[in-house]
């Protein structure tokens, strides 16, 4: 067989491994990484490249199995954008953690989120007590959003743009 076409073959493969990997052990592995974190995404990167190149460790070996993982996922994002259910399928939806300062335990114990997380993200947000939570959601990158019932929340450049766009149209 072509040893460029067992690279893109084997590039695949471990691509979609990754997707299944990732979304069999939840989105919260793609929020803040700790050191543990930044040791398995090194470790499992020098085990992939073995596994997508084989032997070839020529320049345009490696370069064969960047190209396909960025075609790959040029792709992936453009079916599921087009496809819903397809995008449905691969990334899992936003889990509400927080509302209206109840916390939903039955989610949490489900993410392996732990109370010391949830507090860190409100502090990172500015908010001190649950109470004062009127949605905590983690996100489908993994980010935990926190929403205070404080009247005066902040927006974003991007958000006030958009606002002012749907009140045009």
């Amino acid at each position: 067989m072509n040893t460029y076409f067992d690279i893109i073959l084997r590039s695949i493969s471990v691509y979609f491994f990754m997707i299944i990997a990732l979304r069999v052990f939840g989105k919260k592995e793609l929020s803040q990484l700790n050191t543990a974190d930044v040791i398995l995404i090194l470790l499992i990167s020098n085990a992939v490249q073995n596994a997508m190149v084989g032997s070839n460790t020529s320049l345009l070996g490696g370069l064969a199995a960047a190209a396909v993982l960025f075609f790959i996922n040029f792709l992936l994002k453009k079916l599921m954008y087009k496809y819903p259910k397809f995008n449905n399928y691969i990334q899992e939806k936003p889990e509400i953690l927080i509302h209206n300062g109840t916390l939903d335990f039955k989610s949490l114990s489900k993410l392996n989120i732990t109370s010391d997380e949830l507090k860190e993200a409100m502090r990172e947000h500015g908010v001190e007590n649950f109470v004062d939570v009127k949605l905590a959601i983690l996100e489908i990158d993994g980010n935990i959003s926190i929403i205070s019932g404080e009247n005066n929340l902040k927006q974003t450049q991007y958000k006030r743009r958009l606002r002012r766009k749907k009140i045009i149209t």
